[in-house]
């Protein structure tokens, strides 16, 4: 998976290999593709958040579990290492200001302990109905922990911004937040019509 960076770099061409020729796939867009962002976008990548966050667990998706705000997170995940996945999702072609939203939600879940984690994770198990499962046990397996440990859990979190494209005043900010020592990466997600079915360079 390339992490896109500041510099100016244009997605390879991708091509199918026909019988009598090469031909290169067109480039589309999601909304072109009639794909929503929540119903279609957020919904395919919490069955795979690999696609965009290896060795990540889904907790829970439109999470917004603090007071006196009705703002969401798309998607909120935790890696092997105990920190808390930020995932924001945009299907537009500059990525809009992502980025000082997912700046806000890492601010706002960084405080989380794991037994919080266990009860956002238990009804997020709930609305995809997947109720039976113990949402703590489930957790600790994941971590490979036979019980929870405070002191490691949530210690970091890290923001994962995914977008078809990305502005370059959103990657000269994201840059200058790597520099400081912030985990937080652009995922592009391109992608192209191939008669009628949605392919994605990733």
């Amino acid at each position: 998976m390339a992490v896109f960076s500041g510099r100016s770099q244009l997605p390879m061409p991708i091509y199918e290999f026909a019988s009598e020729e090469i031909r290169p796939l067109l480039k589309t867009t999601f909304s072109q593709m009639q794909l929503q962002e929540r119903r279609d976008l957020q919904r395919l990548l919490r069955a795979n958040i690999s696609v965009v966050a290896p060795d990540t667990l889904v907790i829970a998706e439109e999470f917004g579990g603090w007071d006196e705000s009705r703002r969401r997170i798309d998607i909120l995940g935790i890696d092997r290492d105990a920190n808390l996945v930020v995932v924001e999702l945009k299907r537009t072609e500059d990525g809009g200001h992502m980025e000082l939203q997912a700046i806000r939600y890492a601010a706002m879940v960084s405080t989380m302990t794991f037994d919080q984690a266990a009860d956002v994770f238990g009804r997020y198990l709930a609305q995809i109905g997947d109720a039976d499962t113990d949402a703590r046990a489930e957790l600790l397996d994941f971590l490979g922990w036979n019980e929870p440990d405070e002191d490691a859990f949530a210690q970091d979190v890290r923001i994962v911004l995914a977008s078809a494209e990305f502005a370059r005043e959103l990657t000269t900010s994201v840059l200058w937040l790597i520099e400081r020592g912030i985990d937080i990466r652009c995922v592009r997600l391109q992608p192209y019509d191939h008669g009628g079915r949605v392919l994605v360079d990733v």
